[in-house]
């Protein structure tokens, strides 16, 4: 393992190289997401470029795009797909946006599933939107009258913090599904590197933080995860939010989003799917809560105003999207087969629902 000042952070050397490859050109805004831990890595042997994916069945799962020059785009994609096919294996990029999403299209054929939208902001205007909101800068005013401050904590500090870690623990027992890359991360503190971390605290102690991701090709950043803990006050989001918010656009940033509202249909982007896909994706959001919150997530997005949203897109050499290739994305990203997910998104979705019952019959017979 490299520990010299070329290698600040200590981390593998592959991963060390991938990280100085995001650096230069990551615009997709998942790709600092590559180098967490599980994330396999791909060197393209014709350009200066890194892909980070995930292998499933006879899929290889792409995380959002190759990392590289924005010209170097369609030799990687050569290559890599080549290599893939070689290898009797599909591709699927997951996550992408709409530059490689154009560029595949005026290439091959491909299918395209919408996972959903992300908000952007310029963070110079979120300071703007939240004094325009009364609910907004009600629910901050309450929160720093109950003490609550917010700081950007070093790093190392962050780390190896046992309450943040708790605060993450607390925070992940009340999700209905377990840990998925890119949606539910349990790594969040580890490899931070590049990362920033803004926490709350309440007399003296965290009660939840933010990560964020450098999108370096976008001066911008990823909100890559928001953790509230169980003692965190209402408001202690909004607040870390505008907190990073404002340091971002103060260092000169000019793009800032909260990530994928899987589900999402803001983009306002025609169906572009068959009909049983359709009618899966539908059927998701109208009974999905009790696995994973799509609206909730959504709304809570939406009510910061966004300038504008992007389509995010999964992307498939293949034929004909089919249940394959769900299945695929899903093991991937779980790191399990998608009936074990299932049931163990059926159970906790059990436990909480019995969780909240119970709570409720004991306030209602005190």
């Amino acid at each position: 393992m490299i520990t010299t000042a070329e290698n600040p952070f200590h981390l593998p050397p592959e991963v060390e190289h991938a990280r100085k490859l995001v650096m230069r050109f990551g615009w997709n805004t998942a790709s600092y997401q590559i180098l967490n831990r599980g994330i396999l890595l791909w060197f393209s042997e014709k350009a200066e470029a890194v892909i980070g994916y995930q292998e499933y069945s006879n899929f290889r799962i792409i995380a959002g795009a190759p990392i590289c020059a924005k010209d170097d785009l369609p030799v990687v994609l050569q290559e890599f797909e080549s290599q893939t096919q070689q290898l009797h294996k599909r591709t699927c990029y997951f996550c992408a946006g709409e530059r490689l999403a154009t560029l595949i299209a005026n290439g091959k054929p491909a299918n395209y599933i919408l996972l959903g939208a992300e908000p952007v902001w310029n963070p110079s205007v979120w300071r703007t939107i939240i004094l325009s909101k009364p609910s907004l800068r009600a629910q901050i005013a309450r929160a720093k009258n109950k003490g609550l401050c917010v700081s950007l904590w070093d790093n190392a500090k962050a780390a190896f913090n046992p309450v943040l870690k708790e605060c993450l623990h607390q925070w992940l027992e009340t999700r209905g599904l377990p840990p998925l890359h890119f949606l539910i991360e349990s790594q969040t503190l580890e490899r931070l590197c590049d990362r920033k971390i803004f926490v709350a605290e309440l007399n003296g102690d965290p009660v939840g933080f933010v990560v964020l991701s450098p999108i370096p090709n976008r001066n911008g950043w990823l909100v890559e995860q928001n953790i509230r803990g169980s003692f965190a006050p209402n408001g202690t989001i909004e607040m870390l939010l505008t907190f990073a918010a404002d340091y971002v656009a103060n260092s000169g940033a000019e793009f800032f989003t909260l990530g994928l509202s899987p589900l999402s249909q803001r983009a306002n982007i025609p169906d572009i799917h068959p009909l049983w896909l359709s009618f899966t994706l539908g059927w998701l959001r109208a009974h999905g809560k009790r696995f994973y919150n799509f609206d909730g997530l959504d709304t809570f997005k939406a009510k910061f105003q966004p300038e504008y949203w992007e389509p995010i897109y999964a992307i498939t050499n293949e034929k004909r999207i089919n249940i394959r290739t769900l299945y695929a994305i899903a093991g991937a990203f779980a790191g399990m087969s998608p009936v074990k997910l299932g049931v163990i998104g059926i159970w906790r979705a059990l436990l909480l629902e019995t969780h909240t019952v119970t709570a409720k019959l004991k306030q209602f017979f005190r």
